[in-house]
């Protein structure tokens, strides 16, 4: 647990209105991708120089939210509407985890493929291609079966599920970490080699590659809950992923414990091309996260400080 810094005891000495705040560490989550990594870090980094005192914990995606639930976690700087509403909306109906607002950034995450993956599967982007050419994408350990590589399992997704109710002939192989699905990516496209993967925005990787989405029948939240909602009439989720904003969310206790904090988390918001220049500074140049959002701070000063009311 870290301890209150020197300067954060004296500003909160200087501060009524944050000396009535606990002085108990925030608990903000981290998960397993870059971007969430920035996020956390320059929410944390910001909190710290309003005067909180801030901790970092390593958790599960999804499963975090028992931890919001209970007040063991509290601040989780990036739900996925694409993949988290589910999770989020379950929590939040509890009245124990509150939706904080957007992130500003607005989220895809579906599979893609190269652009020269085209040439020998000429039907792309509509999905019902890949069932005509699954053999392109099949790799010695999927064959006959085409091969789908998907994120890590704790991303959720539903890929698998998909997979199955569009009957379509694909094996999902899930990549252990967000740095070996890109790996992987960087190794096909170098050599031209079939993949179809998880690629999501905002992110460097579809500015990067030249490629293409591919398109599934329109997402709708029937589909995912009703069955007999879609083309498939006896199997949910046969349909695309949603697409939508990148949700804060919080112990309902944070506004309470920390009311100065939970504004500043409220008033947090980024642009995708921001976030997407930061996750390249990390993952293409060489970058640390901690030296990153540093300089985005040393950039935006105006910007996060207005967040905290400075």
């Amino acid at each position: 647990m870290k301890r209150i810094s020197l300067a954060a005891a004296a500003l909160l000495a200087a501060s009524p209105a944050l000396a009535q705040e606990s002085t108990d560490p925030i608990k903000l989550t981290l998960h397993d991708w870059t971007g969430q990594l920035i996020t956390t870090t320059l929410m944390g980094e910001v909190l710290e120089e309003a005067g909180y005192n801030v901790e970092y914990v390593q958790a599960d995606y999804i499963a975090q939210f028992a931890g919001l639930k209970t007040g063991d976690l509290h601040v989780a700087m990036e739900i996925w509407e694409t993949t988290g509403r589910e999770a989020m909306d379950e929590a939040t109906a509890t009245g124990t985890v509150v939706n904080l607002g957007s992130t500003g950034m607005n989220a895809i995450e579906e599979w893609w493929y190269p652009a020269y993956m085209k040439e020998v599967c000429p039907g792309l982007p509509d999905w019902q291609a890949l069932n005509d050419c699954a053999q392109e994408f099949a790799t010695p350990e999927t064959a006959p079966m085409g091969r789908y590589l998907g994120g890590p399992v704790t991303w959720g997704g539903f890929d698998d599920e998909r997979v199955e109710a569009l009957e379509m002939d694909f094996e999902v192989v899930h990549a252990g970490t967000d740095a070996a699905l890109f790996a992987e990516l960087e190794s096909a496209y170098q050599r031209q080699a079939p993949i179809v993967l998880w690629v999501y925005a905002p992110h460097w990787a579809p500015s990067k590659y030249d490629g293409e989405f591919v398109e599934f029948p329109p997402y709708s939240a029937e589909c995912y809950n009703d069955p007999s909602v879609g083309i498939n009439p006896s199997a949910a989720y046969d349909c695309g992923k949603p697409r939508g904003p990148i949700w804060k969310v919080a112990w309902s206790g944070v506004a309470e414990k920390w009311p100065g904090a939970a504004k500043a988390i409220e008033a947090f918001t980024i642009s995708n091309d921001d976030m997407g220049a930061m996750v390249a500074a990390v993952d293409l140049d060489g970058g640390t996260v901690e030296d990153t959002v540093a300089a985005w701070m040393d950039a935006n000063k105006d910007t996060w400080m207005g967040w905290i009311g400075k």
